[in-house]
């Protein structure tokens, strides 16, 4: 029978990571998880059209992709469902900060009835009721909740002439008890320049 040696060694000599380590390893941790947030986000885009027509600055987007599988489902269960898009309206400033001269909010809701299988869609346009709509066809109920054709968000007389400015757009949606992680959480976001000449 072989004696059997033991020995014990001393744990505090053993090398601790630095502070520099540390610090590598919480930024590769946070781009992991940023990365992750940009490709759970990659199905949906953005697209905003300015357009400055007689006293107004309209605006059009699209949120392609925005209606995912599990939104439809939110919206069928019954749970209402809001789509909000903040709009700026910025002047572009080189080599300063740009400077927003105006906002508004468009937020469309969807509550959908089980018994008499009808959506009830809602626009509002900065807290006030804009337009309200009952249908049973989902194609209706997805192009008021990704699409905003031409809408007067802005007046004119609020511009500079012969100036450059920009329409900044960001979407988000949540159910009203904010139940459902959203496939796109904090929202997609997208600008589109102008030039106001007059």
């Amino acid at each position: 029978m072989r004696p059997v040696f033991a020995q014990s060694k001393d744990m505090s000599s053993r090398p601790r990571p630095s502070v520099a380590a540390l610090r590598v390893a919480f930024c590769a941790v946070a781009i992991l998880g940023a990365l992750t947030s940009v490709f759970a986000q990659s199905n949906q885009t953005l697209r905003v059209v300015p357009l400055v027509k007689d006293d107004h600055v309209l605006v059009s987007f699209e949120l392609a992709g925005g209606l995912t599988e599990e939104v439809r489902g939110a919206i069928r269960s019954g749970l209402k469902t809001t789509f909000t898009y903040n709009v700026e309206l910025r002047l572009d400033v080189p080599a300063w900060v740009d400077r927003t001269i105006s906002t508004a909010t468009v937020a469309t809701s969807v509550e959908y009835d089980n018994l008499t299988r009808t959506n009830n869609v809602v626009r509002m346009l900065d807290g006030r009721v804009e337009q309200a709509i009952s249908t049973q066809n989902d194609d209706v109920v997805r192009t008021w909740l990704t699409n905003l054709v031409r809408l007067p968000l802005f007046n004119t007389s609020l511009l500079e002439p012969n100036r450059d400015y920009y329409i900044r757009v960001s979407a988000t949606a949540r159910p009203t008890n904010g139940s459902i992680l959203w496939p796109f959480g904090s929202g997609p976001s997208a600008q589109s320049r102008f030039t106001f000449i007059r």
